[in-house]
């Protein structure tokens, strides 16, 4: 018995030392996420001070009047940051399962960009557009760093992001110096957004009350080619004021079927508060 004593001593070393590991790391990830959190709303303006008027709409495609005209009230202030919480369902490969994941999300509007951290059991998630940067970092057990991705494609579909999930803040979505609607039908409009020599567009669709409920594009998957990319929204609901769906499924358009790899329910959005939550 004496024999086993410092073997299983050294085991059980070992296993406190992982645990303290991974303690301390998941403290410095977290720590790394509030600063970068505050250097994204460090980079924009609050605009606030610009109120939303129906005579905008003149001359807007009539879907997009629709639109507009259902989601935000005369007067509405232009939101200038946001944050929310989610969770859903995510998958990393078509051959994978679903798993939970836990998110948060923080947006800015007067300077295009965001930060969203996914979690699971296994690992975390980390997209991100700061300084007209786009960048996707995952990590096992929130440590330990198994993918990072970054440059012009992962700038472009970083740019994609944030200009599909102003749904969740529809000023953003008024006519302004970087974008413009262009008519394509009663029920479709293309959304054209061009920024820091980069140029996106969504053809997006709405329903007879005037509700986007999918908007689609070409986006790079990973460091691969460009690939149809589809993102469905629904369950609209009056949150601050504004009207905003609250799940969003994330679908690329591949040979061999659709993927679906994303469904989020977003349960909490809040405005005009830059800070962590």
């Amino acid at each position: 018995m004496m024999i086993l004593k410092k073997p299983m001593t050294i085991i059980l070393s070992f296993i406190v030392l992982i645990l303290i590991l991974l303690v301390v790391g998941k403290v410095f990830v977290s720590l790394k996420f509030k600063n970068e959190v505050g250097t994204l709303f460090s980079e924009s303006g609050n605009i606030s001070h610009k109120k939303f008027h129906y005579n905008q709409l003149q001359g807007l495609p009539e879907p997009v009047q629709r639109y507009f005209r259902l989601v935000l009230k005369e007067g509405q202030p232009y939101i200038s940051y946001i944050r929310l919480k989610h969770d859903g369902l995510f998958k990393t490969d078509q051959k994978k399962d679903w798993v939970a994941i836990a998110g948060e999300q923080y947006f800015t509007t007067q300077t295009p960009g965001f930060i969203w951290k996914g979690t699971t059991s296994m690992f975390t998630a980390k997209d991100r557009y700061i300084s007209s940067t786009g960048r996707l970092v995952v990590s096992l057990f929130s440590i330990l760093k198994i993918a990072d991705g970054r440059g012009e494609k992962y700038d472009h579909g970083e740019l994609l992001r944030w200009l599909g999930e102003s749904v969740w803040f529809p000023t953003n979505l008024l006519p302004n110096q970087h974008l413009q609607w262009f008519p394509i039908d009663n029920t479709t409009a293309r959304l054209a957004f061009s920024y820091n020599n980069i140029s996106i567009s969504y053809i997006v669709s709405f329903n007879a009350k005037g509700e986007i409920i999918h908007f689609q594009t070409q986006r790079y998957m990973g460091d691969g080619g460009l690939t149809t990319w589809i993102g469905i929204v629904s369950n609209y609901k009056k949150i601050n004021g504004v009207k905003v769906p609250t799940t969003i499924e994330a679908i690329y358009r591949l040979k061999e079927g659709d993927f679906s790899y994303a469904k989020f329910k977003v349960n909490k959005i809040e405005y005009d508060k830059p800070f962590k939550f």
